[in-house]
């Protein structure tokens, strides 16, 4: 079945199926964990060599759900910073009523208090 002019063109439905892939689900995850990480220090993590690597890291480079930087001969991946609330704006969708911000989760804040300052 042929894909949607919707789907290709849809940015949450790129971000959300980059993130669907297992291998670039754990290049997510590392560079949640990490801040960043050398492109080739990948093929470690995720037990796949350098050019499926590199398939992996385009596909989340063109869904926006990482940035890159040449130094030399190398390239340093991060997690876009829009990338979690891009996430978050999903969810909130999802759920409405019962979303906590990123912001808060990130802040160490709980729901119950979050529902006490409002």
């Amino acid at each position: 079945m042929p894909r949607s002019r919707t789907t290709d063109l849809d940015p949450e439905i790129r971000l959300l199926g980059a993130l669907a892939d297992p291998t670039r689900l754990a290049i997510v995850r590392q560079l949640a964990a990490d801040g960043e990480t050398c492109a080739c220090d990948f093929t470690a993590c995720c037990d796949v060599g350098q050019p499926t690597v590199s398939h992996h890291l385009r596909v989340l480079r063109e869904a926006g759900a990482v940035t890159s930087e040449r130094r030399g001969n190398w390239i340093f991946y991060r997690l876009a910073p829009a990338t979690a609330e891009r996430l978050a704006a999903i969810a909130a969708t999802l759920v409405p009523g019962s979303f906590t911000p990123v912001a808060d989760l990130v802040a160490g804040r709980r729901p119950s208090e979050i529902s006490a300052r409002a």
